[in-house]
């Protein structure tokens, strides 16, 4: 029977979403566009009343946005921004009882590991699940993220419905702290892979390698992952629109700097000094591949968009 052919659809709990930056607007596409209801708070309001315009709930404070939701997601700048709205503003205490606060921007161990200490001393009855996601704006927009989530077995069943329009894959890790542990690894693993792809491109011009030759010698080998090749690509175009901005990586970088302790990561120490001289000469809000400015031999681009005069460090 027709009835019984039918797959029974998941249950879409309302979520809110707090934070409608460049990953949090793209995730609450996604989950507008598989029929969430979702309501979303910005401190700035134009991005939450763009995102009312597609459907979304746009709410003035963040206390309105949590008020009925069953999972809660926080996609936050940094641990500080995270503490101010969800506890110094109330906004834990407007928690239902019952609900997920799913912590998923990236703000370090330490800051997860005492948010999760205070939900478990003011609610008791909230599940807090730290679950940062790898991956950047695109993979967001079309569920392809990485979702890491750590935190007690029993918020499985609340957010792996949220988890799975997100991401193509979810690995839960053990307790709140152990997938921030795990993120912190694979952006530094990022900041190596897009600071290679910087000076491999910037050696190439100085050597007269034309990117044509260096992407046909690089593609479907083993030298470079998708994203590294990702970044080469608008490296080559001079196209620094953000999917994943370079102040918001050094932000990532310096969080794996001062858990890894002296002598553990020379090499990303070294990224992070140079990437901050970048976000210092105005680079911070360009894409992460802006990493290729500053390089001698660097290219330029006559786009009206992302031409030279955008650039304040190109020529520096």
């Amino acid at each position: 029977m027709t009835g019984e052919m039918t797959a029974k659809q998941p249950h879409r709990p309302p979520v809110a979403v707090l934070g409608a930056g460049t990953m949090g607007s793209s995730m609450v596409q996604r989950m507008l566009d598989l029929g969430f209801a979702v309501k979303v708070w910005n401190r700035t309001p134009g991005p939450a009343a763009a995102l009312a315009e597609h459907g979304a709930i746009a709410c003035a404070t963040p206390t309105e946005a949590v008020a009925g939701a069953e999972v809660v997601v926080t996609m936050l700048p940094n641990a500080e921004a995270v503490a101010d709205v969800m506890l110094r503003a109330g906004t834990l205490d407007a928690l239902w009882a019952n609900a997920t606060w799913a912590q998923m921007g990236t703000i370090g161990v330490e800051a997860t590991e005492r948010l999760a200490a205070e939900v478990a001393r003011q609610r008791p009855d909230v599940l807090f699940v730290d679950a940062p996601v790898s991956g950047s704006r695109e993979p967001a927009r079309k569920g392809q993220l990485l979702v890491l989530a750590s935190g007690p077995d029993r918020s499985h069943d609340a957010v792996d419905v949220v988890f799975a329009a997100l991401g193509q894959r979810t690995l839960w890790l053990g307790p709140a702290g152990t997938a921030s542990r795990l993120k912190l690894v694979l952006n530094a693993w990022l900041a190596f892979e897009v600071e290679a792809a910087a000076e491999a491109s910037a050696l190439a011009e100085r050597l007269g390698v034309p990117h044509s030759i260096l992407d046909q010698a690089v593609v479907g080998g083993p030298l470079a992952s998708a994203a590294a090749l990702g970044k080469l690509a608008k490296m080559e175009r001079g196209d620094y629109a953000a999917d994943f901005s370079l102040e918001w990586a050094l932000k990532d970088v310096d969080l794996a700097l001062a858990a890894s302790g002296a002598g553990t990561t020379p090499v990303l120490r070294a990224i992070g000094d140079r990437w901050r001289r970048l976000v210092a000469q105005g680079g911070g809000h360009f894409d992460i591949s802006a990493a290729r400015l500053g390089l001698n031999a660097g290219p330029q681009t006559n786009d009206a968009d992302h031409g030279p005069e955008a650039h304040p460090i190109a020529a520096r």
